[in-house]
């Protein structure tokens, strides 16, 4: 039997992003995210215009999309409740965000340079794609995000991740993506530790951490 309610979160469980920007001087920016959606060469971002990702997004045009493997849980949970804007919003204050220019040297991760944009990519992410903005949308149903779509210009994959005597396709049994699935961490179908996002949206927390 199926219920009707009123879900708060909707996230059933996507990749997490690691998206790295440039600040309006010219500083690096890497914010954690999960509502990313694929199709070939294009990738839609949404994300809350308030963000300092967004501001750099519209500004710059260009990001990249780096995507941690499970074994980085504690380092984009570093990130969760950080953001470079200084002008937080009283929903986000309320949720815990703090404000933290320092990205990289909060988490505990190696800024390292792009080939094709000025965005930096993450050394410790086994995926690294560098993006174009081509547009960004409103959400009709929710003013204050937007859908943000880019194009991957270039990918940088850790080569033990790639299919032996190929150059053009990831090992899927290789390849262990930290997922965000109901504002908690898994990886390889386990949740892996608990999780400032998921504090921030005062998730109930029912299930133990996977030691």
């Amino acid at each position: 039997m199926h219920k009707v309610t009123d879900l708060k979160v909707l996230y059933f469980g996507t990749p997490v992003v690691l998206i790295g920007s440039r600040n309006e001087d010219g500083s690096a920016n890497l914010a954690p995210m999960s509502s990313a959606w694929w199709l070939g060469q294009s990738c839609v971002l949404g994300l809350g215009n308030s963000s300092q990702t967004s501001q750099n997004l519209r500004r710059e045009g260009e990001c990249v999309l780096n995507l941690p493997s499970s074994v980085l849980v504690d380092a984009v949970d570093r990130l969760a409740l950080l953001t470079a804007n200084p002008h937080i919003t009283e929903y986000r204050q309320r949720q815990g965000y703090r404000h933290e220019r320092r990205k990289f040297a909060a988490a505990g991760l190696t800024e390292q340079a792009s080939e094709l944009v000025r965005a930096p990519r993450v050394a410790e992410c086994p995926v690294q794609l560098e993006c174009r903005l081509e547009a960004a949308v409103p959400l009709a149903g929710n003013p204050g995000c937007t859908a943000f779509e880019v194009t991957v210009v270039r990918a940088h994959v850790e080569e033990s991740l790639i299919v032996p005597g190929t150059d053009h396709y990831v090992d899927p049994l290789g390849w262990d993506p930290l997922i965000m699935k109901f504002c908690e961490f898994f990886g390889e179908g386990q949740r892996l530790s608990p999780s400032r996002l998921a504090e921030g949206w005062r998730m109930p927390g029912r299930l133990p951490a996977h030691v």
